[in-house]
């Protein structure tokens, strides 16, 4: 494995995947219960050399976690909102940290431009997000603004 320098003293670890090791993940991404077995079937090699590459993928950080996708309808949570938050520079990390630590938080990413935070947030109904945006998001210190948007329908995955 080779590295490349960032900057003096830090190297990222680079990782190539051959097409064998790109097809598992793939199928690992449509199913991740998919068996070592059924794997090996579709892409001509062995079980136990499925389960290396696999556990070589996971080792090199490729494959970071296996998941589990719910319809969030489907367990009544009938609200999937997603919010644009601004944050004053000095406080976003501690702002991030808190808004993470919510249970009603299903993502949280830092965007490029102005301190800014991309959230996306289930709920039973509107009245638990205005709770939640009332009791919760707003009185964080050092968040300005607060954007958010119901999704209406998801196309991808």
């Amino acid at each position: 494995m080779s590295s490349l320098p960032t900057r003096p003293g830090a190297f990222i670890p680079l990782t190539k995947l051959d097409e064998i090791d790109r097809r598992i993940t793939e199928l690992l991404r449509a199913n991740s219960r998919m068996s070592y077995t059924d794997i090996s079937k579709e892409v001509g090699i062995s079980r136990v050399g499925v389960q290396a590459r696999v556990n070589a993928l996971i080792e090199n950080g490729v494959i970071e976690r296996f998941t589990l996708l719910v319809h969030p309808e489907k367990i009544g949570l009938g609200v999937n909102a997603f919010f644009l938050i601004e944050v004053e520079p000095k406080q976003i990390h501690e702002a991030a940290e808190r808004i993470a630590l919510e249970p009603a938080v299903t993502e949280l990413s830092r965007l490029t431009g102005p301190n800014r935070l991309h959230m996306h947030a289930l709920f039973a109904n509107l009245a638990e997000m205005e709770l939640f945006m009332q009791e919760r998001l707003y009185p964080i210190p050092g968040v300005t603004h607060v954007d958010s948007q119901l999704l209406t329908k998801r196309y991808k995955y």
